[in-house]
Order: C-alpha cells, then structure tokens, then sequence
C-alpha cells in the first residue's frame, strides 16, 4: 500500500528548524543553582543542568484542510486522506506536515508525518492528542528533504483526534533535545468526514502553492542581496601603501 503526499508545500521542509532554532531555544534554559556550602575538603562544582525541552507551535500554511481520495494501486481499494502543511510564520517554508489515511473497508487508520531531516529515527516519535496518553510512532523512511513517520489510530485515537484542538508531534533531535511541534486541529474532523476535493481544484490550489513558495524565494534572495550589497558599501576600502621615502 503505498501513501503518497499531494502537497507540493509538505516537501519543501524548514530543514534546519530543530537543529538550529531548536538549539538556541535549547541553550536559553535558566543556569543550574548553586550548590549548597560543603567542607572545602568536598567542594565540587555543580553537574550542568541539562537542556530544555524545545516547544515550537505551529500554524498551518494553508486555510482549509483538504482531503483527498483516490484508488491505490497495490490493493486496487480507494483510500482517502486528510492533509496539512504547518510552519513557524506564513513567510518561511513549511515545518512538516500531517495526513490521516483511512482505506475503504477497512478499520485501519495511519497518521503519517513528513517530519524535517536532523532528527533521532531510532526513539521513534509520540502523538499527543490534547492531553491524552501518547502514541508512539516509528520513521518509515527518510529522503534528502524530509522524513516520514506513522502512528496507527485506532477508533477511539481517531475520534479524539477529530475533535482535539491540538495535536503534539514529539521528537528528538541530534543533541537528543526533545521537541514538540503543536499543531492546532480545528475543523480537521469536519474534513475528514467530509467530501474529497475536486482533482482540479487541488490542482489550482497546488499551483496557487507554488506560486507563493516561488514569490518568498525571490524575496528572501533580493533580501539577502541587499544585506550583501550593503555590507559591501560599509566596508572601507584599504588605505593605499605608504610610499617609500627617497
């Protein structure tokens, strides 16, 4: 059965993100308190305290959520999804993305993640639905550009994740920093228990997509040149050598 991810956005990851941003917010954890006074003979100095947990809460990067279904040829069944794409801020590349899949006739269902590279596989991740006991989920398989992830839901997951206000994707990153994406869930149930989109209006959409992605870069290519620019203008130019005397 194969599971493939219409988004054009899901495959343009932030990679980056939990290496780097999760690493400074990492270091801005509170210094470990001092030790209480101890006999000179056994003074040592205080074992470092260890990094925070990263939270980052994200925003989806597109209105609607969309659902979309369509014949799987490995098992000749339809089977539908309910997808997203999340980041930091509209004008920075999406963060990862969600798709819940159901098959027809079946009770099977998989949330699957595109999750960004940089991250410990073998810990695996965990769901949080609102507060609920966590679900833990495996990495699948990763490409230059992103990983991806799955979690079984069961009936009950499914249903709590229909009506959840958030969902927390857990992970680790290369220092071994825990860090949670929060994703917010409104009207995903809604969807999911909704019509597919029409094939040509995913289509306009995923043009409509591409379209913005290419207008950020060109943004954030003609920012870049003008900082390049700029600092070139401020840097003096070397003093000529000093002439030597006859």
């Amino acid at each position: 059965m194969t599971f493939p991810f219409e988004r054009r956005g899901a495959l343009m990851l932030a990679a980056g993100l939990v290496l780097t941003a999760g690493g400074a917010l990492a270091q801005s954890s509170k210094p470990a308190p001092a030790a209480p006074a101890a006999p000179a003979q056994s003074d040592q100095a205080a074992p470092p305290q260890a990094p925070a947990p990263v939270k980052l809460d994200l925003t989806p990067m597109q209105a609607p959520w969309t659902k979309i279904c369509g014949k799987d040829q490995a098992s000749n069944k339809e089977v539908c999804y309910t997808t997203r794409d999340f980041g930091q801020s509209a004008d920075q590349p999406p963060t990862l993305a969600i798709a819940v899949y159901q098959m027809s006739n079946e009770d099977r269902r998989i949330a699957r993640f595109l999750l960004p590279v940089g991250l410990l596989l073998r810990p695996g991740f965990r769901l949080v639905i609102d507060k609920g006991d966590p679900i833990e989920g495996k990495f699948a398989i990763c490409f230059p550009n992103g990983c991806f992830a799955e979690a079984d839901l069961d009936g009950k997951k499914l249903a709590d994740l229909k009506k959840a206000q958030v969902a927390s994707v857990i992970v680790r990153n290369q220092a071994n920093i825990e860090v949670t994406f929060n994703l917010p869930m409104k009207d995903f149930g809604d969807t999911f228990d909704g019509k597919p989109v029409d094939p040509k209006q995913l289509e306009q959409q995923n043009q409509e997509l591409q379209k913005q992605l290419e207008q950020r870069a060109e943004d954030q290519r003609k920012k870049l040149e003008q900082q390049q620019s700029g600092g070139a203008a401020a840097t003096p130019a070397p003093a000529p050598a000093a002439t030597p005397a006859k």
